[in-house]
């Protein structure tokens, strides 16, 4: 019988590992060749054609997918990047080791997602790029957005950490522009540690993957003999940021799987929202009301109380062997940005939320049992 709290620790996450997916890892570790090969190609093309992008390269991380990106678009000092505040640290981080201006547009307060005319009201002669986020497996409006590039001939850079499978107006996510997607850990894909980019700027495309090996002008190896490819030289400085076969194996495998781990997901996110619903201190993220598929990355509630803080909730939780994420602090109130001129613009929706926002166990091995002892652990909380 479900109780308000556990015997076992439940974890906010747990990658789904299948035994093929080991025995595909072993067989990489067998073969001689265990960095970036055929398996990598191989999930570069699978990924691909599963977003209907026109090309995909696989990179060691969404963040070195983002750096590259950032770097092939030439994106710099003077110029300035719009993007929301309520989002993990590495896409400022890496604006910011740019030496470009990240400027934070606020979000929708209960999507949680870029709002296209905050983006729009943020615009100024120096504006380079936007980088929206697909938001826990939910698609920002990308029409708006789009246009609005394209008017003003800047870049539209997707952030899909979240969005491996998710749909917008019946199109994947990927299918066009361009995208970065991660695999880490928590993702509903994942390879370890990894991420790919989608894109259908072939010139872009062709100088990241320059970029992320190193600056190479043709593949670093010859696979056959497994040695330096004697053409290889450099065209211009690059970074290490490969993907290894060893990660691509896993994550071929776990790509064929996805809709499965997303159709679990969606069960277990609906047996949540209607286990919730008439809990006025706990409130679920509101959907969009254009077309979707969501993903169901994370299950993000917000903690409406007055009774209890955010973080004593998620004590309360693991006190009660449940465990919970936090997606995201805002980055404009994190130390190193906090007292930066660009953080000082008024973000009301972003704020609220950021002092709210908690993320609950969501993973396709989860049992529905598993989300009624949530459940009832939060009811006992309050």
């Amino acid at each position: 019988m479900s109780t308000p709290w556990r015997k076992e620790f439940l974890p906010f996450s747990r990658p789904d590992i299948s035994e093929a997916e080991i025995a595909a890892v072993g067989d990489v570790l067998r073969s001689g060749w265990i960095t970036t090969g055929a398996q990598t190609a191989a999930f570069e093309n699978e990924f691909r054609d599963y977003c209907g992008s026109d090309g995909a390269v696989a990179v060691a991380s969404a963040t070195g997918g983002l750096h590259v990106v950032l770097e092939a678009l030439n994106i710099g000092p003077g110029d300035e990047v719009i993007t929301p505040s309520l989002t993990w640290v590495s896409t400022v981080n890496l604006l910011a080791l740019r030496g470009a201006t990240p400027v934070f547009a606020d979000i929708n307060s209960e999507t949680l997602l870029l709002e296209p005319a905050a983006v729009e009201a943020a615009l100024t002669p120096r504006t380079r790029a936007v980088i929206p986020v697909h938001f826990a497996g939910v698609p920002v409006d990308l029409q708006p957005l789009r246009e609005l590039a394209a008017k003003r001939g800047i870049a539209l850079i997707e952030d899909a950490a979240h969005a491996a499978g998710t749909e917008y107006c019946g199109e994947k996510i990927g299918a066009r522009g361009t995208t970065i997607f991660s695999f880490h850990p928590i993702k509903n894909l994942t390879t370890g540690e990894g991420g790919m980019i989608c894109s259908d700027d072939s010139a872009l495309l062709e100088r990241v993957r320059r970029l992320k090996f190193h600056g190479l002008g043709v593949d670093a190896f010859d696979r056959a003999a497994q040695g330096r490819s004697p053409q290889a030289e450099v065209l211009e400085p690059g970074y290490k940021y490969n993907l290894t076969d060893i990660a691509a194996a896993l994550g071929r495998g776990q790509l064929r799987r996805l809709d499965e781990f997303i159709a679990r997901r969606t069960e277990l996110a609906q047996l949540y929202r209607e286990l919730l619903e008439g809990m006025p201190e706990i409130l679920p993220l509101g959907l969009p009301e254009y077309s979707f598929r969501h993903a169901w990355h994370l299950f993000v509630v917000r903690v409406a109380s007055e009774r209890i803080t955010r973080d004593d909730f998620m004590a309360e939780l693991k006190a009660r062997n449940i465990g919970t994420g936090l997606h995201f602090r805002a980055v404009h109130s994190q130390h190193y940005y906090r007292d930066r001129e660009y953080s000082r613009v008024p973000l009301p929706h972003t704020a609220w939320n950021s002092a709210r926002i908690c993320s609950l166990p969501l993973f396709p091995a989860m049992t529905p049992d598993a989300v009624r002892d949530v459940v009832a652990a939060i009811k006992d909380i309050f």
